[in-house]
């Protein structure tokens, strides 16, 4: 969702909108229109940088733009005009001054609007919470818009954060508004099958939450997932390197802002490994079966088209391990001194981008199949690759795998994900003398570690957990007669 404000009849702003979840500012990455060009209400105008995901911004007004405030790779404060749009070309009013590009955010303050004029959206890009605003709400337009024009215009408003109109007032009867819901509530309620608009909302100013979301999809009550914190701090995946920045052929030393992804990773791993008390196991266990069965599942018709490889395997088995030991996917609710158990599992695979390190999790792994756990794993990764992944695909997560093997790495000790229990590193799988049968002979070999939250999860119980991801993997018909 995005954020207006109207300083005249003809000339409208448009502020950077309030990303949530914690996160105060966003880098323009790039300005897609220029002074001139006219835009249409729902129009992606800029791509934005923030601490959790590139994201595109859409303006919600028609008309020309007039003035690009801000450059591209200028980090700008939540609140403060990005762009203003002449909604109103050939009048004679003219333009408001434009304040300096460093100045302070604008103050909220706007002119009174008439008693009868429809309330503005109080919109956010992403996140859970909707910051204090005096903006004003936009009403809907009059005439409903033809069907391909409504479905175009509400696949915008979930990819990229387009707000819904408040309902108008009484005196302009106007057709019914669509659900009021941040876009990872959007992609939840899309994962689970629920239409919005059955969802009685709790939230204020009418906002469906992810509560109501749950709730709805299920009558008996169930945990809902923690907010998302600032991005996860596990290690990576290997995706693609990291953009390294420009030196002279002179220079001893190189100094890099701390910005977006990297100072909310920074932030997040000092609040995780302080917060809670991490404790770290260690297995090294025989594969080759586990690598056969790969072998064999390459070839099978009921995978065609999605890749196979270890770390399918192993995801799977962690799933089992966790429907076996179902109390370590829990989060420990510091405010309110509770353990909440999750009855769902969204697995989380840490990944290195060329903006840093995220962790994206796959909604409800737990209900998936091999081969659609396999076709999840490959959409986040390539999502992931080409820097497109939402903050909804990384928020809610509840255990997480990093393969550092990747990297030729036997194994490491990981840092947990804010909110979560569990952290289950892979190390790389290499060919080793074994005693097998009686008789030391070649076998592929790899170290697992699980980090947990001890607060949560008792040795015992982590050690359950690992012992049944190791038994899996050297004996994978355990998929079978676990599961």
């Amino acid at each position: 969702m995005t954020t207006m404000t109207q300083t005249s009849a003809r000339f409208r702003e448009f502020k950077m909108p309030d990303v949530g979840e914690g996160l105060t500012e966003a880098e323009i990455l790039k300005w897609f229109v220029q002074p001139g060009d006219t835009v249409t209400d729902g129009q992606v105008v800029c791509e934005v940088e923030t601490a959790k995901a590139a994201v595109e911004l859409p303006i919600p007004f028609d008309g020309v733009v007039h003035e690009l405030r801000f450059g591209e790779g200028t980090t700008v404060d939540v609140g403060q005009v990005i762009i203003t749009v002449d909604v109103a070309p050939g009048s004679t009013e003219e333009a408001p001054p434009a304040p300096a590009a460093s100045a302070a955010p604008a103050a909220p303050a706007a002119p009174a609007a008439p008693a009868d004029e429809p309330k503005a959206r109080t919109p956010v890009l992403v996140g859970y919470g909707v910051a204090e605003s005096s903006t004003k709400r936009r009403p809907r337009k009059g005439a409903a818009a033809p069907e391909a024009a409504a479905v175009a215009a509400a696949v915008q408003a979930e990819l990229n954060g387009h707000g819904s109109p408040a309902p108008a007032p009484a005196a302009d009867a106007s057709p019914v508004a669509r659900p009021l819901a941040k876009p990872p509530v959007r992609k939840l309620a899309k994962d689970l099958g629920i239409d919005l608009a059955t969802v009685v909302p709790t939230g204020r100013d009418g906002i469906i939450t992810r509560e109501d979301v749950h709730a709805a999809a299920s009558p008996a009550p169930a945990a809902a997932a923690s907010p998302a914190e600032a991005p996860p701090v596990a290690e990576p995946v290997a995706v693609s390197a990291t953009e390294a920045p420009a030196v002279t052929a002179s220079a001893r030393e190189t100094r890099i802002p701390i910005k977006g992804v990297r100072k909310a990773i920074a932030q997040a791993m000092v609040g995780s490994a302080f917060s809670a008390p991490h404790v770290t196991e260690f297995v090294t266990v025989d594969v080759t079966r586990t690598m056969k069965l790969v072998g064999e599942l390459k070839e099978d018709k009921e995978m065609a088209g999605v890749r196979v490889n270890p770390l399918l395997i192993i995801a799977k088995a962690l799933l089992v391990a966790i429907k076996r030991n179902p109390e370590v996917n829990a989060a420990w609710d510091e405010a309110n001194q509770e353990i909440v158990q999750k009855h769902y599992v969204n697995l989380g695979i840490a990944a290195a981008t060329p903006r840093g390190l995220i962790v994206p999790n796959i909604k409800d792994a737990h209900d998936k199949t091999l081969p659609q756990l396999a076709a999840a794993l490959g959409e986040l990764v390539a999502t992931a690759r080409d820097g497109k992944t939402s903050p909804a695909a990384m928020a809610g997560g509840t255990v997480t795998i990093t393969n550092v093997g990747v990297f030729g790495v036997d194994t490491g000790t990981p840092i947990l994900n804010p909110g979560e229990s569990a952290i289950l590193a892979v190390g790389a799988i290499k060919l080793q003398p074994w005693v097998h049968k009686g008789k030391v002979k070649p076998r592929q070999v790899t170290t697992l570690a699980l980090s947990f939250d001890h607060r949560l999860v008792d040795g015992e119980l982590g050690s359950k957990v690992l012992a049944d991801v190791a038994a899996i993997l050297e004996q994978p018909k355990r998929l079978i007669t676990w599961a």
